[in-house]
């Protein structure tokens, strides 16, 4: 058969087989059916769906194969009529050789439930071998003194076919001098043995030709014949003997070439040419002859082919000792050949299921069989898989295994294996083969999305441009596939006033968060809720995360003046006693501003002023003091621009006017300064000193006591005659603008505010601070 032939019928051998957990393994009683050899393929042999009770349906959901070992497939099954049919010739001889009865052995497996039908096929001969001498013509050599009843032994045929079909018996052609005898041998065959009926008389006829025909007992018989020419001799009287009639020897199936395995010897009692003595094979078959060599002369039998324990594992072969005269001795040789171990052991792969989910329980994932050629021990097999692996072999019927995962497998952890299977025979030196196995662990959804972090936290700087990226969320999922694609999405805010949906948006694919409008920090300082990450698995599994937004102050508000009043009325002025000392407070500008942290931290400092040199502001409190002593010669009126400037970037600023008149005692009546007035800076200086100094002198000492009078009244009195003064209850408000430095106006700090009395403008008359 061709290679590709032979590729075939091997692959035809693998039985396609799933087995599910919780199926059993059941046989039946054999059945045993009959077919007789050199029919043609296609032969129907039996119906199986009969024999088994089941409907051809039922034969086909189950899956029934047909299995048999060897590499020769002979058997095939019709799914559709459930018949058991001949998948190629089969010759007998070529099967068991002379074995009988000759028995095939095959098994019908069924799946859905597992099961193993074993089943017999004995293969019946028929009569299509003839008897078959190894010679065409045999030559013996008979003294003519041999007595009658002398028998001398010849070769015998060989009929391939068995029991009634093989030989059954020898005849010779009619003649007056010799009768053939047909005789059995230990190991069956049948040999004929020459009968000397009368003496012969060379002088008479020195020469016979006979013809020995061999029948067996076919119907109709066959037969072979063989010639046999005789050679009447003159006398020898003493035939060669062997010192052993039979020889028995075990030689190892291994033994190297050209090694002597046995020696036979025989003698002879006669001299010269008579006495000397030959050695042959008798008769013996071709296979013998390529195995084993004869030395004539010694008797040495030397092996000249390999033996093969598994093909052959006896051979007897026959010996001739002949002396010159014609006369020989026979003996046999039994040749033993011992089985080593020089065949691994072969595993064929049944089925195999691959991918596994990873949630399945004890799951079958592969079914094969196991084989050695050898015997004893070196024919036992044991199979072995590595120990750290999920998996465990189980055998169900003789050389069949099952490989088994054990509990449920985690992709996660491990989404391929690789499983060397060993079958390891038991001789010496022990034999193994192994099969390697690939399978692969498919995901279910058994992992939810986790979050890089569980919790993040995104800047965004207010005013911001409308759907801003703002920041990303992340998650992972251990799965694969589908079960491993996240989608994100928003969830419902724990406060339900809270426009989250209006406010952020998340992209679904990567988790992308955006601020869908421009975020006032002034309104909205920090924004927290949370985030959820789904797989796309069924059922579907998911996980959360916090999300906090803080917002980040922008410089987006100016400060704002809280004191001096710019309301467009009229205008502030302060008083201030011309006896005042350097650092004197004259007032205190109060600011604050909308925004936080450094765009919050307020400086001040002086503008424009009247006189330059003469008032100094504060840069961290808004504090207006006097920078040096006054004299006469100042002006009595000052304008003052205080700006007041945060730290933001850029900085915005806000700018205060402060009017101050200087007095030489609060006795002196207070005049406002019109809006239109023009600036002193600007007047007659020489008639500005002359006003004064007038209105001093006249009215020095009056208002000296009255100021000094209606001072300690409004501290002790809450009340003055002259005017109305008043200290806030409570404490001022925390934003306002802190004399430590700071911007802020300190809760302890207060001040004392005093109205002109009668006065119709309800303007200050003086800011002051009251100490604790």
């Amino acid at each position: 058969m061709e290679a590709g032939g032979k590729r075939f019928l091997r692959q035809r051998q693998v039985l396609f087989l799933f087995v599910f957990l919780g199926g059993s393994l059941a046989g039946s009683e054999s059945r045993r059916y009959s077919v007789a050899e050199e029919k043609e393929r296609g032969f129907l042999i039996a119906n199986l769906a009969k024999d088994l009770g089941m409907s051809v349906g039922e034969l086909a959901a189950r899956g029934a194969q047909v299995v048999s070992k060897g590499s020769k497939q002979y058997f095939q099954l019709n799914h559709q009529t459930g018949d058991l049919l001949l998948h190629e010739k089969l010759d007998r001889e070529e099967l068991c050789g002379p074995t009988e009865p000759c028995i095939l052995y095959f098994q019908i497996l069924l799946q859905n439930p597992l099961q193993f039908i074993t089943n017999e096929l004995q293969v019946i001969d028929v009569n299509d071998h003839s008897p078959v001498f190894f010679e065409n013509e045999m030559q013996l050599k008979i003294l003519e003194s041999a007595p009658p009843g002398t028998v001398i032994p010849l070769g015998n045929a060989e009929d391939l076919d068995v029991e009634r079909n093989s030989l059954q018996n020898y005849t010779i052609t009619p003649n007056s001098y010799f009768h053939v005898l047909t005789h059995n041998r230990r190991d069956g065959k049948k040999y004929p043995e020459l009968v000397l009926d009368k003496t012969l008389d060379r002088e008479e006829q020195p020469e016979l030709s006979l013809t020995v025909t061999a029948l067996d007992g076919g119907s109709p018989p066959r037969s072979g014949t063989v010639q046999i020419h005789i050679l009447v001799l003159d006398i020898n009287d003493n035939a060669p003997e062997f010192t052993q009639s039979l020889y028995e020897v075990q030689v190892l199936e291994n033994s190297p070439l050209n090694s002597v395995i046995v020696t036979v010897s025989a003698s002879d009692l006669d001299t010269g040419n008579f006495g000397t003595i030959s050695y042959a094979f008798f008769h013996v078959s071709e296979e013998i002859r390529k195995t084993f060599q004869l030395n004539p002369i010694t008797g040495d039998i030397q092996l000249v082919k390999y033996l093969n324990f598994e093909a052959i594992n006896t051979y007897e072969v026959d010996i001739e000792a002949k002396d010159g005269g014609g006369l020989s001795g026979k003996s046999t040789v039994i040749v033993q050949v011992v089985d080593v171990n020089d065949n691994p052991p072969e595993l064929t792969l049944s089925s195999i299921t691959s991918p596994i989910p990873e949630n399945s329980p004890d799951t079958v994932v592969a079914v094969f069989s196991v084989s050695d050629l050898d015997s004893g021990d070196n024919g036992r097999m044991m199979c072995s898989i590595e120990n750290h692996l999920p998996f465990l072999l189980k055998s169900s019927i003789e050389n069949f295994y099952t490989l088994v995962s054990q509990g449920a497998l985690d992709r996660e952890s491990r989404a391929e294996y690789n499983i060397t299977i060993t079958v390891t025979d038991l001789g010496t030196p022990r034999l193994k083969t192994q099969h390697n196995i690939t399978v692969l662990v498919s995901d279910v959804n058994d992992n939810a999305p986790a979050f890089t972090q569980t919790s993040y936290t995104l800047f965004v700087r207010e005013n911001n441009s409308p759907a801003l990226h703002i920041g990303s969320v992340s998650a992972t999922d251990r799965d694969a596939g589908a079960n491993a694609q996240v989608t994100y999405s928003l969830l419902p805010p724990q406060d339900p006033h809270l426009p989250l949906a209006s406010l952020v948006s998340i992209n679904a694919d990567n988790g992308q968060l955006f601020a869908l409008r421009a975020l006032d920090y002034e309104a909205l300082q920090a924004l927290e809720f949370r985030v959820g990450a789904t797989d796309r698995g069924s059922p579907a599994l998911s996980s959360q995360a916090l999300v906090r937004v803080l917002v980040l102050d922008a410089n987006d508000n100016s400060p704002f003046v809280l004191y001096p009043l710019q309301n467009g009325s009229a205008p502030c002025t302060e008083l201030v006693p011309r006896a005042a000392e350097p650092g004197y407070l004259v007032s205190k500008v109060v600011a604050v501003d909308g925004d936080s942290g450094q765009n919050a931290w307020l400086s001040y400092q002086l503008l424009k002023a009247t006189e330059p040199g003469l008032f100094g502001v504060w840069a961290h409190n808004g504090e207006v003091r006097t920078a040096r002593l006054l004299s006469e010669r100042d002006a009595a009126k000052h304008r003052l621009v205080v700006l007041v400037k945060d730290n933001g970037e850029p900085p915005l600023s806000a700018s205060v006017t402060l009017h101050v008149l200087l007095v030489d005692g609060f006795s002196q009546p207070y005049l406002p300064l019109p809006e239109a007035a023009a600036d002193p800076a600007q007047a007659d200086p020489l008639t500005v000193y002359l006003v004064i100094a007038l209105a001093s002198v006249s009215s020095l000492f009056l208002f000296s006591v009255l100021a000094f009078v209606a001072a300690r009244l409004c501290r002790r009195g809450r009340a003055a005659s002259l005017g109305s003064c008043s200290v806030p209850e409570g404490h001022f408000p925390g934003h306002l603008v802190d004399v430590s430095g700071t911007g802020t106006l300190s809760q302890s700090y207060q001040y004392e505010v005093c109205l002109m009395g009668g006065s119709g403008t309800s303007e200050f008359k003086f800011l002051k601070p009251i100490l604790p």
